[in-house]
């Protein structure tokens, strides 16, 4: 995954803003009224993030960049559906984004909620079976099956998003877009590249 970073400039440009997040060296960049009248005019992100709806988890934060430098889609688990998949090809697609990143996290409740088999009410059920093929993979792996359950799932969404996004196949194979698995710990505030 080095090799990728560095051959990356907007993969690199994450990495660098989560080691300032990490070390709090934070710039925060494009946050200011100049920017915001900028953007009035549209939008250009470098980079598309789906992760998880949890509250300690904000992406412009943790790579700590600006508005409208980051296109982010936020669902507990950072799990994928129409829905997800219509955003995320709507930034490719119209946007001409190129990096896509599947963010998943340390202490995730979606994640713990389905390894602990909990009876979830209203539509909670949905969340725990859309994580179900993970849980699947990563239930006999050795170690903490919470962190392995995430891990299992971020490769998963990575994997479907490669597959079902139109034309997304294609574009990987040609160089156009680059989707990247990548897990936050909450304790450390590093992002790792899977």
């Amino acid at each position: 995954m080095e090799e990728s970073v560095a051959n990356n400039a907007d993969l690199r440009r994450l990495i660098e803003g989560n080691k300032r997040y990490i070390s709090s060296n934070l710039k925060h960049p494009g946050r200011s009224s100049e920017r915001r009248f900028e953007l009035k005019h549209g939008q250009h992100p470098f980079a598309i993030i789906l992760g998880c709806s949890d509250s300690r988890v904000p992406p412009e934060v943790l790579f700590d960049q600006g508005l409208g430098d980051l296109y982010v889609v936020r669902v507990a688990g950072n799990v994928v559906g129409k829905m997800i998949v219509a955003s995320i090809e709507y930034a490719v697609l119209h946007l001409n984004v190129s990096l896509i990143m599947v963010m998943g996290h340390s202490q995730c409740g979606a994640v713990k909620a389905t390894c602990d088999d909990e009876k979830l009410e209203g539509s909670l059920p949905s969340l725990t079976s859309a994580l179900s093929p993970a849980f699947n993979s990563a239930k006999d792996m050795p170690g903490n099956l919470i962190e392995n359950v995430a891990i299992a799932n971020i490769r998963n969404v990575v994997k479907e998003l490669g597959q079902t996004g139109v034309n997304f196949s294609e574009m990987i194979e040609s160089g156009k877009l680059t989707i990247v698995p990548a897990y936050y710990n909450i304790g450390t505030g590093k992002v790792d590249l899977l």
